[in-house]
């Protein structure tokens, strides 16, 4: 059980760390939040997945999967605010004619 949980862990700091290399690789705002949102969400599962197996029954692991279903339930209406604000601030998206 110990390896599967450290494998999850694993997994979901891959995710974060491809997340973290789209916010710095990608040209605009528009692009940076649709790979953030969809890899540090799946990032971030997978390492409260694997913690809540590590930590084992008990209260830690219900705190744990009490933030994951927050964590499921709030990021897409995180991402969508933000990118909601990006627009109505002016932004545009960058297209293959911009420098």
């Amino acid at each position: 059980m110990v390896v599967f949980a450290i494998g999850l862990i694993l997994v979901g700091v891959f995710f974060l760390v491809v997340a973290a290399i789209g916010t710095l690789r990608l040209p605009d705002v528009f692009s940076r939040s649709h790979a953030v949102s969809l890899t540090d969400s799946l990032g971030a599962i997978c390492v409260l997945a694997g913690l809540a197996l590590y930590q084992g029954f008990g209260i830690n692991m219900l705190k744990i999967l009490v933030v994951l279903v927050l964590l499921i339930l709030l990021n897409p209406v995180i991402a969508h605010a933000t990118i909601r604000a990006a627009y109505r601030a002016g932004l545009k998206p960058q297209t293959k004619e911009d420098p």
